[in-house]
């Protein structure tokens, strides 16, 4: 059955105004202010009135750990989360078991998704040292990238990024999107050995910060920057940490045009090291949280669209396995439930305006990797919507918690705002608390780059 959404506040494409939205089959159908129904018609209304209606987010980087790590979360469970975020579509990374290196892999996790997603979807062939020819067999219609995130170059060690000899035959030969984790392992390493010293085991966590600290990602990000500009290869750094590393992307050309992109993570733009005392390993992220310099900086640099998106880097692990000491504590944590509503009390603080966080949550998505007829309200678009109460609070309990690991680096936070409803394909798949799970989300598709 058809729906209209009447007297929403619509954000989107720089505007913010109230208008109707009238959803056909999975596509939006009319955006007006006011759309005349036949009353023959049989139709679902919802009155949107106070109600801010928004693009669903398109989140590219996160970890659902379907196939082979599904203690920590799956592809139905995160999805679940997702979309109670305002989450509607997701690109899932290839450091599952087995690691997504082969076509067949790739192709069986499309199959999995398609039986299991509540969100729309899209997953990365993983890239490693033994596997380019494979890699450059990617479809850009039908994939969304290459990436290293999550996986080791060389067997057991090293990202892609310390590999600039691979890194030439990778650019010199791919027109698909690539898409990776930059920071320097050989820093790491002598900066880990370096705090050991000092404190065996028992390393405060505060040091992560330290250990992979500005140097360590600013060495890679450049060196990884100059191949791409050589190559003129579509290049997109995730997770961007540091002021510093900001400031080496353009900001004068638009969106569209952009062959070098680059991203800020939720937990990067909230937290600082003055978090590591109160949360510790919840807050072990790689790259790492870093100051409040950088935390600021990195707002400042995404508003002024030096750095392009928003994304999550959703990586569950169990809270046994952020347990114990540094070396034990795993790198990662779930965000994909909040990361929209952090974004909205970040627009309360005057931190960032209503419109910026629908471009680098949504449109821009869809923008850098040319997402077809989604991350936008438009007529004829899929109805990928979140309607979002920006009076009713909403705290994180344990109780609300929905991610298969059940805990939150967000536990205990208040937020200004609240997730109304989550339109996927035109579905409402999720309202005021209750997650609807009998229908699925779809493959995303992607134009052909020339």
């Amino acid at each position: 059955m058809d729906t209209i959404i009447r007297n929403g506040t619509v954000v989107n494409e720089g505007q913010i105004r109230v208008l109707d939205v009238l959803i056909s089959a999975e596509r939006i159908e009319k955006i007006a202010p006011s759309i005349v129904l036949n009353p023959a018609k049989k139709i679902i209304e919802i009155d949107a009135t106070g109600l801010y209606l928004l693009p669903g987010v398109v989140d590219d980087q996160v970890h659902f750990r379907d196939p082979g790590l599904t203690h920590k979360g799956s592809l139905f469970s995160e999805s679940v989360a997702a979309v109670a975020g305002g989450i509607t579509s997701f690109m899932d990374m290839p450091n599952t078991i087995p690691n997504t290196l082969t076509q067949e892999l790739l192709e069986e996790k499309y199959s999995m998704a398609a039986e299991k997603s509540i969100a729309n979807y899209s997953f990365f062939m993983g890239i490693s040292k033994h596997n380019l020819e494979e890699a450059l067999k990617t479809n850009t219609e039908n994939v969304c990238g290459i990436t290293d995130d999550g996986l080791y170059f060389n067997n057991d060690e090293g990202i892609l990024a310390n590999y600039p000899e691979f890194l030439e035959q990778l650019f010199s030969r791919t027109d698909t999107l690539v898409a990776l984790h930059s920071e320097d392992d050989s820093l790491i390493k002598k900066n880990t050995e370096d705090y050991k010293r000092l404190y065996g085991t028992e390393i405060p966590f505060f040091y992560h910060s330290l250990i992979r600290d500005e140097e360590v990602c600013l060495k890679a990000t450049k060196r990884v920057l100059s191949i791409a500009e050589k190559y003129h290869t579509r290049l997109h750094l995730f997770h961007i940490s540091t002021l510093a590393e900001a400031k080496l992307f353009d900001n004068t050309v638009p969106i569209r045009d952009k062959r070098i992109t680059a991203e800020a993570c939720v937990h990067h733009l909230w937290f600082s090291d003055a978090d590591y005392d109160r949360l510790g390993s919840k807050i072990k992220w790689n790259p790492s949280i870093k100051t409040e310099q950088d935390r600021k900086g990195l707002l400042q640099y995404l508003l002024n669209n030096s750095i392009d998106i928003i994304a999550t880097d959703h990586a569950p692990h169990t809270i046994a396995e952020k347990a114990g000491n540094y070396f034990q504590a795993l790198s990662g944590g779930p965000l994909v439930q909040h990361a929209l509503l952090a974004m909205l009390e970040l627009f309360h603080r005057g931190e960032i305006p209503l419109e910026k966080v629908v471009e680098k949550m949504s449109h821009n998505v869809a923008e850098i990797y040319r997402i077809k007829e989604r991350g936008y309200i438009r007529e004829g678009y899929f109805a990928d919507l979140v309607l979002v109460d920006l009076s009713k609070k909403q705290e994180v309990t344990t109780d609300s918690l929905l991610y298969k690991c059940k805990w939150s680096p967000f536990l205990g936070q208040v937020f200004t705002s609240s997730i109304n409803s989550t339109f996927v394909n035109g579905n409402l798949v999720y309202e005021k608390g209750l997650v609807k799970t009998d229908i699925k989300g779809k493959r995303l598709r992607f134009e052909k780059i020339r």
